[in-house]
């Protein structure tokens, strides 16, 4: 079996369309609002899906479990995983304003950033400075961020680079790695399978990582630097505040250190702005 067909989800999806009606109805709900499974008994799970307790014992079996507790174990398993659907309830009573997500916000910053210090923080950049060449890797949501730290960092470093390129494979670039290399690796959940087999690249070439997660990874021993940006919100999507924050710290202490040849690097960037008449 592949991993998918291994999921909670993935089994309620395979068996809905054989089920009886009141399954169904059950089978539907469990799709949009997984995270009841793993919070919820068989009792209030029916409850909650307008079904008897029975229906969803059957359901249970259908789905191949022996017991309605090992549903809840392997949902919990999905909801680690970081689907977004498990962080969506049934939960109506309110709206999600302003000052809800503000206050997230504000929390993900501060859980964020106060753990890192600043020998944390000038170690990184100064070993992105002193690199020969810097890699950045981000997938899905990760990607946006990797790109936007490679686009910041080209203001004051020269090779710096956002992997793989449109046509291009992890092959054509992971064969130039070397020692004298920093990678920056974007790994926010929900990671995809080829995390594992690239970190242990990176390590076997010797390059430096800083390894940029979500909180729910655990401590990343092949890396020289792991940052976990904390990423709770009030509503189903995670919020990346914090994540941007730590790229902007970066950029900043980069700048701050290059001193002045990162300011002259910055200045004939602006000047050939201007020249070419490109903003």
């Amino acid at each position: 079996m592949n991993s998918k067909e291994k999921s909670f989800l993935n089994r309620v999806r395979s068996i809905l369309s054989d089920l009886s009606p009141a399954e169904r109805r059950l089978g539907d709900f469990v799709c949009d609002f997984p995270g009841e499974v793993a919070t919820y008994s068989a009792q209030e799970l029916a409850a909650l899906a307008h079904v008897s307790k029975a229906t969803v014992s059957r359901f249970v079996q259908r789905l191949g479990y022996e017991s309605y507790e090992e549903a809840r174990r392997h949902a919990r398993l999905d909801r680690q995983s970081g689907s977004r659907l498990f962080l969506t309830t049934t939960d109506t009573s309110g709206e999600q304003s302003i000052a809800a997500n503000l206050s997230q916000g504000i929390a993900n910053l501060e859980e964020t950033l106060r753990p890192i210090g600043e020998t944390q923080i000038s170690g990184a950049a100064e070993a992105i400075l002193a690199a020969r060449k810097v890699w950045v890797i981000g997938f899905r949501a990760s990607f946006a961020f990797a790109t936007y730290l490679q686009w910041q960092l080209t203001q004051v470093i020269e090779n710096v680079v956002a992997i793989p390129g449109g046509g291009q494979t992890f092959g054509e670039h992971l064969a130039s790695l070397s020692p004298d290399d920093v990678v920056i690796f974007f790994g926010l959940r929900r990671r995809v399978s080829q995390t594992e087999a690239l970190l242990d690249q990176i390590g076997r070439s010797g390059a430096r990582l800083l390894f940029v997660t979500d909180e729910s990874a655990d401590y990343e021993t092949r890396s020289q630097w792991h940052f976990r940006c904390q990423t709770l919100a009030p509503g189903p999507l995670f919020n990346h505040t914090a994540v941007m924050a730590l790229c902007h710290l970066l950029i900043m202490r980069c700048i701050e250190i290059a001193g002045a040849p990162g300011r002259t690097r910055l200045r004939n960037i602006e000047a050939l702005n201007d020249a070419l008449d490109e903003l």
